[in-house]
């Protein structure tokens, strides 16, 4: 197996993962942040996890479609959205 189709299959296999797996739970802890809740300890465990899966797999962003890489991007705003909605409801007294 060619390394492009090594690639390809792992692309597939994260996109798959990221849909059914993460963006609900994201989505879903955006709608609590966006509420004024705070972040449990699983829920900032899950985001550092994304997080750092993100940085680890950055290398499929330069061989990935134009598609693929705006959902990417998508993605990372709405991580940055959620991480700068919970730090403001942490700050609040």
């Amino acid at each position: 197996m060619s390394n492009e189709t090594k690639d390809k299959i792992i692309l597939e296999a994260l996109l798959e993962r990221f849909e059914k797996q993460r963006l609900p739970r994201l989505l879903d802890i955006k709608k609590k942040v966006d509420s004024g809740d705070k972040l449990d300890k699983y829920e900032i465990e899950f985001l550092e996890e994304v997080f750092s899966d993100a940085k680890k797999n950055e290398h499929y962003m330069a061989i990935s479609d134009d598609e693929l890489k705006m959902i990417i991007m998508k993605a990372l705003s709405l991580y940055k959205e959620i991480t700068n909605k919970a730090l403001e409801n942490e700050q609040k007294i």
